[in-house]
């Protein structure tokens, strides 16, 4: 976020957003009827890391999985609703240019948590890459 003001909190009450899933910029100030313009996202679901092997790690690992910079992103609010519980197989960002970063992020995750991908998910992000000829993993 561009020109973040933080309260004495740190949590963040104005800034610009380039916000990745739309391709929008988002003027952002914290109110009652504002703040849901911008969500974090868990980059794969919650659920879906549940249901691909989370239940197995403990609850550190849980809970590291769950904070992990590399899982979490600003977004749109609607985007995110949207998204919910979605994988790749379902759901994509509606901006196109972000797609392989988005698959490329949710890899990483899923590689640094051991969890695994399942067989539509796979074939959905195994077509899409055919696509990503220069991205690379994120580390962070």
């Amino acid at each position: 976020m561009k020109n973040a003001a933080l309260n004495e909190a740190c949590r963040v009450v104005s800034g610009t957003l380039a916000e990745p899933y739309t391709g929008k910029t988002i003027d952002f100030t914290r109110g009652a009827d504002t703040s849901s313009l911008v969500q974090i996202d868990h980059v794969v679901a919650l659920s879906n890391t549940w249901q691909t092997r989370a239940q197995q790690l403990t609850s550190a690992q849980r809970e590291a999985l769950a904070n992990d910079p590399l899982e979490l992103l600003a977004v749109d609010g609607k985007a995110n609703q949207e998204k919910s519980d979605g994988d790749a197989a379902t759901w994509l960002p509606s901006n196109k240019s972000f797609r392989c970063q988005y698959v490329a992020r949710q890899i990483a995750v899923k590689t640094r948590y051991t969890l695994w991908v399942t067989p539509p998910e796979k074939k959905a992000i195994a077509n899409l890459l055919e696509t990503c000829f220069s991205q690379v993993l994120p580390k962070n």
